[in-house]
């Protein structure tokens, strides 16, 4: 019995079904049937279905003797489906790379739901590629499974089939099925996701929904008729069932919001019908309103619209709503067109002021917090330049991360501009704003944002989950803005040499935010665990992952409290989210757990802690600079692979050791491989390779050079072997208690158990 049954219906898809079919097939699980339906196709569907067939005998082919439409040619799938799960496909949407992988290991993560949510994206008829606007609905935070009560809001997502998976023993259990009419999916998702007695969510994109495109000739839509009775059908399956009475006022308001939508779709249907819609609409608003239900103040007036059933007063409210509407962007647009124009003038002025070679302009992360290699060198022209006078680009949220000696600027504001056109050094390792002018005599220093592992710059044209709205050539006049690019190492300047061509000059001067490293003491270790809250004599791992081109929110498929008990009472996670994302890794922080996202230094936690797991973050190589233990836990290295693309292969030359899965990861530490002779060898190798120059003094080399002219030989280069980093604090512990963690066993049925070691 196959782990999923992928039902594709196809009818008028031909040329789109064989990359349907390759998505599916092509799946890293292959754990898998494909039911393909040939829904009477007067096209090529059919005999591509017996091709595939014919070379995969996964694909079972179905062949309907007359066209039935989407419903009933999923039907006849499930009829054929013997898979734990249904996924289902339209014959011109494809399935994303490792999305099969990524359900499975979820749907087992949240112990067999009936129902999997999961994310999916719009592949436009232009090439573009557009997430969906639901942000919060598929958070996998909270307790899993859950039910609809629980989550109430995931009514709100698109009531369609193939952004979920089904386990089909629940859709044997309640008889569902698809009905005729071309909203089919309304009337399989509402119920299906109110009986369910576990749902649990999948922040990740595993579906591309294709979007044709809309043309002159495009055939208009009468089915937006059949909403009707596709509500119909939904009200029926809650009355037979007393347990879903409470959600009738849900779905009624469900169901006049879409008969609003429907209506507002002049190009889908006809004037000549929109009457008689509004019309049928009212009898289903009379004969489904719940007496004495609330309605939100904000759809009282869609409510009145629909309860009438007068084209006319929706057509004047139209008509008075387009007026606001109108009269609301024309004021706010002229507003900003003033202070566009007045900002520009001042800019304009400001330029023509002579530069003050006492003043530096510093930013980081596009007005992100005081840190990075900004801030390093910011400490540095004030240590090392007598009278320079610094300026630090930041949102009001992040002021209070800001020193006391440089001042605060907000971006986009007069202060802004003038410190833009009158500083004579700009440091930013982010681009500065598209309508900056370069002047003659302005010093712009490129820091980027450590050593590269994934792509960067150009190398993203053909990477379109990455670029995302990456504009090229905005780009390349920022590059072409740049003076000075900093860089870490020698793979570093080749790196950025070919992805951001320019007349710039590369600087391997090492990373200026790694100098706090060889500068640290003991003292300041103790210090920053204390403040951590990390008890004494505990082993603080530091668990980094870093963001996915693919994901909206922070990627986690670790069982942290699982890894902890099994590590054992001496460990503690320190647990940091990617900035990209505003939301932890966990909840539950607390104890051993500590969520330490929000945490505005990032060496801070490095220092603090005793090994480092990360995936493929580049905090790695500055790690190294600590030669402490770093664990690379790769357990998706295809899917990042296929999504971002990376410089070399991290699992062939690793600074440690490697695990690809959860039970590897708790076996590394249990073993002592994360801290042994061979994890030693990697990383000595790792860092001869990129930590050439991080030698604590890299801040101070950039100023001596670039702002005091001095000679690179002023400030020379420490050898690796004669750099002393701060230890960690676990260096002092006995070996004894971090070698008594309990291992993970390999049970006789498979199951992964613990045993103590003696």
């Amino acid at each position: 019995m196959p782990r999923f049954s992928v039902i594709v219906p196809a009818y008028k898809v031909q040329a789109y079904l064989q990359e349907c079919l390759e998505s599916v097939l092509g799946q890293s699980y292959p754990d898998l049937e494909v039911i393909a339906v040939d829904d009477c196709s007067p096209d090529a569907c059919g005999a591509l279905v017996d091709e595939f067939a014919a070379r995969d005998a996964r694909v079972r082919p179905v062949h309907l003797p007359e066209n039935g439409g989407v419903g009933a040619a999923r039907n006849a799938g499930i009829e054929q489906a013997t898979g734990d799960y249904l996924v289902f496909v339209d014959g011109d949407d494809t399935l994303a790379p490792d999305a099969l992988r990524a359900v499975a290991d979820r749907i087992k993560e949240a112990g067999e739901p009936d129902v999997l949510v999961y994310d999916h994206a719009h592949a436009l008829w232009s090439g573009e590629t557009v997430r969906s606007p639901f942000l919060g609905q598929l958070t996998e935070q909270g307790p899993v499974p859950f039910t609809l009560d629980d989550r109430p809001l995931l009514l709100k997502l698109p009531p369609v089939a193939w952004n979920k998976a089904y386990r089909r023993e629940f859709v044997e259990r309640e008889n569902l099925t698809f009905p005729l009419g071309t909203d089919a999916d309304l009337a399989w998702t509402v119920p299906a996701l109110l009986a369910a007695e576990s749902v649990a969510t999948l922040d990740r994109v595993c579906l591309h929904h294709r979007r044709p495109r809309q043309h002159a000739n495009s055939p208009v839509d009468h089915g937006h008729f059949d909403i009707h009775e596709q509500y119909d059908r939904v009200f029926e399956f809650v009355e037979a069932r007393p347990e879903l009475t409470h959600w009738r006022p849900v779905l009624f308001r469900r169901m006049v919001d879409q008969l609003m939508s429907a209506l507002a779709l002049t190009e889908r249907l006809p004037n000549g019908v929109r009457a008689e819609f509004l019309r049928k609409s009212r009898a289903h608003y009379r004969r489904y309103r719940v007496p004495g239900a609330a309605v939100p103040l904000y759809a009282r007036l869609r409510h009145l619209l629909v309860r009438t059933g007068s084209y006319r007063t929706y057509r004047a409210v139209r008509l008075a709503s387009a007026l606001r509407r109108h009269i609301t962007r024309f004021v706010k647009s002229l507003a900003r067109s003033v202070r566009s124009s007045a900002l520009r003038l001042h800019y304009r002025v400001q330029r023509r002021l002579p530069l003050r070679a006492d003043r530096a302009v510093f930013s980081s992360h596009s007005g992100r917090g005081y840190g990075c290699n900004p801030g390093a060198l910011e400490a540095a022209f004030r240590s090392f330049v007598p009278g320079m006078r610094t300026a630090w680009v930041a949102r009001p949220e992040h002021h209070h991360t800001l020193p006391t000696a440089t001042a605060r600027v907000r971006p986009g504001t007069a202060a802004y501009w003038t410190a833009l056109a009158r500083a004579k050094y700009l440091v930013s390792n982010g681009s500065w704003d598209e309508r900056y002018v370069k002047r003659a005599g302005q010093v712009v220093i490129r820091t980027q944002d450590g050593t590269p592992l994934k792509r960067m710059g150009l190398d993203l044209r053909d990477r379109p989950a990455a670029a995302r709205e990456t504009d090229f050539a905005a780009l390349l006049a920022d590059v072409d803005t740049w003076d000075h690019c900093l860089s870490a190492n020698r793979h570093s300047t080749l790196v950025w040499e070919r992805v951001f061509p320019g007349g710039y000059g590369t600087l391997e001067t090492g990373q200026p935010r790694n100098d706090v490293f060889q500068q640290a003491t003991s003292a300041d270790v103790a210090r920053l665990r204390e403040s951590l809250g990390i008890p004494e004599g505990s082993v603080a791992i530091l668990y980094a992952p870093t963001h996915r081109d693919y994901r909206r929110g922070p990627r986690l498929t670790l069982d942290l409290e699982r890894v902890l008990r099994q590590l054992g009472p001496r460990y503690v996670l320190l647990t940091r989210a990617h900035h990209v994302y505003d939301a932890p890794l966990t909840h539950a922080s607390g104890g051993r757990l500590i969520d330490v996202t929000d945490h505005p230094s990032v060496e801070s936690l490095c220092l603090a802690s005793d090994a480092l797991v990360t995936d493929y973050s580049s905090l790695m190589f500055d790690y190294a600079n600590l030669d402490r233990p770093i664990v690379i836990h790769a357990d998706d290295w295809e899917a990042y692979e296929a999504a971002r693309g990376t410089y070399f292969d991290l699992r062939a030359f690793p600074p440690g050791a490697v695990s690809r899965s959860e039970d590897e990861l708790i076996d590394i530490f249990a073993t002592g491989h994360w801290r042994g002779s061979r994890s030693t060898q990697l990383r000595t190798a790792f860092r001869e390779r990129f930590c050439p120059y991080d030698d604590g003094r890299a801040a101070e080399r950039v100023v001596r050079r670039l702002v005091l002219g001095e000679t690179a030989g002023q400030v020379p280069v420490i050898p690796l072997a004669e750099r002393h980093p701060v230890p960690s604090a676990a260096t002092a512990f006995a070996g004894a208690p971090l070698t008594s963690v309990p291992r993970p066993q390999a049970a006789p049925d498979g199951v992964r158990t613990t045993r103590p070691r003696g």
